[in-house]
């Protein structure tokens, strides 16, 4: 059985949470689509070629700025008029398009339990805070959670961990510093499973300096988790700080290559005018965004929802 509404709150109050957290990206990708569209009725190769450079500077990615314009000149060749007052909602048209070969029902299936998330990324990019939102959210639904210390690089990843844990409310399995991250992972699932856990969450070590370290130590913990629960992880997840922009590209693609993700969640957006990132690593990397955060509040980590996202970093209602 998959659950999906626990992360459902006032839809007025999200709207507003998510309005307000993209409002910096909103108003600069206004700006720029403003300069492009200046002195112009309709539509044509000036506007289009003015909004790839909008497009571009939003940090949405030369890539699928290149896709989102193509599939505009096609509308357009189409359509034979179309009005530069009808671009924005051209734009929500194309870009949900775009992403919807992208889409993932946001689920988690109980019927096996744990249903096990091994969370990745690189070191200040939210992981241990997303880690602790999503433990509390998934409390907040009555699921019995566990969350798994195997960061091990850094003692204060695990007291971090420890924390959350505490004021979520949920048991945090943890060894010393330095010690094996595949046995922790091990340890946890080991004592989820005895307490019959529907979720399990295990924190991993953020850094990539050495690559072929890191893909040898996340296929390691994963191996060892498949002995205590065939299949596991049913999830990666890889965070990444939106405010990085295009650096949160080049660390989406390196750890694309040390394992296999199959989901991002998109911190720190409530910060920075690069929102567009959010289109441009889900387009380009072939992997759905879940989660966007865009505050500090428990609450403010949303489920992304491409046509909400689009239509309000955008400016529409």
């Amino acid at each position: 059985m998959a659950f999906f509404s626990f992360f459902r709150k006032d839809k007025a109050a999200e709207k507003q949470t998510l309005d307000e957290g993209l409002n910096k990206s909103k108003q600069s990708l206004l700006s720029r689509i403003g300069h492009a569209v200046a002195g112009k009725s309709t539509v044509d190769d000036e506007v289009l070629d003015n909004l790839e450079e909008a497009l571009v500077a939003s940090d949405v990615g030369v890539e699928t700025t290149l896709q989102i314009i193509e599939r505009l000149q096609q509308r357009v060749k189409k359509d034979k008029y179309i009005s530069t007052a009808e671009l924005n909602e051209l734009l929500v048209d194309e870009i949900c398009a775009m992403l919807e070969e992208n889409d993932q029902p946001l689920s988690v299936e109980t019927d096996n339990k744990p249903y096990v998330i091994m969370v990745v990324g690189v070191n200040g990019v939210g992981k241990t805070t997303t880690i602790g939102k999503l433990a509390w959210q998934y409390k907040q639904a009555g699921k019995k959670v566990y969350l798994g210390a195997a960061d091990t690089f850094r003692a204060a990843a695990i007291e971090q961990l420890c924390i959350w844990g505490e004021r979520v409310g949920v048991p945090v399995v943890k060894q010393q510093q330095g010690s094996d991250p595949a046995s922790v992972a091990y340890d946890t699932l080991q004592s989820a499973k005895a307490n019959d856990a529907d979720v399990v969450l295990i924190d991993t070590a953020g850094r990539l300096h050495n690559k072929v370290n890191l893909m040898n130590e996340l296929t390691k913990i994963k191996q060892v988790m498949q002995k205590v629960v065939p299949g596991a992880p049913n999830e990666v997840l890889l965070v990444l700080d939106g405010s990085t922009g295009q650096n949160a590209f080049e660390q989406a693609r390196q750890f694309a290559k040390a394992t296999q993700i199959t989901s991002l969640a998109i911190t720190k957006l409530d910060g920075t005018a690069k929102g567009g990132v959010v289109i441009g690593i889900s387009n380009e990397m072939k992997v759905p965004v879940k989660y966007i955060g865009l505050g500090e509040q428990m609450t403010d980590l949303q489920p992304f929802e491409r046509v909400s996202f689009v239509r309000s970093i955008l400016g529409l209602d």
